[in-house]
């Protein structure tokens, strides 16, 4: 096993990322933020080929309530979980 060294930038950015990640889900739990956003909404936030590849991967699980006409809706929690990985990624 190999010890993994970061710098203090690098610690500074995972802190800061799940900083946000834990205000996302305070703001969701207590009604600020929807749990959910349209399936046209994350598109637009998060780019439509990124949604479509992590529900892919089963990484974002689509929901759909009511019959034929209703609308998809991701769960705000999974893909900001899933941006958030990334970016720290990167940044290592």
């Amino acid at each position: 096993m190999t010890d993994l060294q970061i710098s203090p930038r690098q610690l500074r950015f995972i802190i800061e990322q799940a900083a946000e990640m834990g205000a996302c889900l305070a703001l969701t739990r207590t009604g600020k933020l929807r749990p959910y956003l349209k399936k046209s909404e994350a598109f637009r936030k998060y780019g439509r080929p990124n949604i479509e590849h992590w529900i892919e991967e089963g990484l974002v699980t689509p929901r759909k309530d009511g019959g034929h006409s209703a609308t998809w809706r991701i769960d705000r929690i999974e893909v900001e979980a899933i941006v958030k990985a990334r970016l720290i990624l990167l940044a290592l």
